[in-house]
């Protein structure tokens, strides 16, 4: 979310996602409440610090993890001043553990994580160690709460792809393997117990691996969508995985603050989502038919609003959700 005042963020997101909120982030407060920073806030006995290239291990646990830890700990309590007789499904984030490889650097070297595997290994374990706790604190916080665990991965296809950049940037890291990469996502989906997502807004979403990975959902920037890549959609809604179809702009045609100015009508967007599954050829959940896709999809933004006016933030939320009370009735017409 845009802003620095996370009470006031969380009073829009449980205002305009009454059935669906989730803990505001807000990176316009610097790198500390940006998505590795906020993450490296949970992880255990890793302790960073931020450099001119963004963040990397550290000796020890200086100011920069201080301030990161502070701020995550200044969200949640607006989270349970604001939520605090909230019962029903709330989402947390976390950056999951293949885009962390590939933001945060090695002590000795400005490579990435990701350069070492016992370095990933490393910090996968602390990253499961980590969320679990940060899982069990908000549970304790908002006992009436369901809770949804969103895995973060936007680097993840770069990651499989082989294509994320040595420090010099003359070379590329290599691959991990299929297996090794799924493992990853499972060693810190399993310790949380909790129903997750893995959001991945970038082209060639894995929807095969994150669906091996246990994950119960998947969420993606619908834009990104290639036709060739549709059938893996349609694998992962026939598997019966939740889908959060990033179906909205997160960035109003021009920067002023436009409210919904030069968004579509709410059934224009759901309009696009029924056309994906026609595209597809009507894949559902085993026994669910037709009827039974608009209780597995949920329209969201294609990614994060932090970017976006506050106005106009306010306005894409509203209109997720208008979109998405419109789409039973358009699946029956179509």
């Amino acid at each position: 979310m845009p802003g620095t005042d996370p009470a006031e963020a969380m009073r829009i997101v449980l205002g305009e996602l009454p059935g669906l909120p989730h803990l505001a982030e807000l990176p316009a407060r610097g790198a500390a409440a940006g998505l590795t920073g906020r993450t490296a806030a949970l992880l255990t006995g890793l302790p960073v610090e931020t450099v001119a290239t963004g963040w990397r291990f550290a000796a020890r646990p200086g100011r920069d993890l201080s301030r990161a830890r502070g701020l995550l700990s200044a969200d949640l309590d607006a989270l349970e001043e604001t939520a605090d007789s909230y019962r029903g499904p709330l989402k947390i984030q976390v950056c999951g553990p293949w885009t962390l490889a590939a933001t945060i650097e090695l002590a000795r070297s400005q490579d990435p994580a990701l350069a070492d595997p016992a370095a990933v290994a490393d910090l996968t374990e602390s990253l499961a160690e980590g969320v679990a706790a940060h899982v069990g604190d908000v549970r304790k916080r908002l006992p009436g709460a369901r809770l949804l665990l969103q895995l973060d991965e936007p680097a993840l296809p770069r990651v499989l792809a082989g294509e994320v950049p040595t420090a010099s940037g003359l070379n590329r890291l290599p691959a991990p393997d299929a297996a090794g990469a799924e493992a990853g996502l499972r060693a810190v989906i399993g310790p949380a117990q909790v129903f997750t997502v893995v959001h991945c807004c970038a082209p060639e979403v894995p929807f095969g691996m994150i669906m091996a990975a246990g994950a119960q959902a998947v969420s993606f920037d619908l834009s990104l969508l290639r036709r060739e890549e549709e059938d893996g959609l349609a694998g992962a809604v026939e598997a019966g995985l939740g889908i959060l179809a990033g179906a909205v702009a997160t960035t109003a045609p021009d920067t002023a603050e436009r409210g919904g100015a030069g968004l579509p009508g709410p059934g224009e967007t759901a309009r696009r989502v029924v056309g994906v599954w026609q595209r597809m050829g009507w894949p559902a959940a085993s026994g669910t038919g037709r009827a039974g896709i608009a209780g597995q999809v949920v329209l969201t933004p294609a990614c994060g609003l932090a970017g976006a006016a506050p106005g106009y933030a306010r306005a894409v939320l509203a209109h997720c959700r208008e979109a998405g009370r419109l789409l039973p009735e358009l699946i029956e017409e179509a």
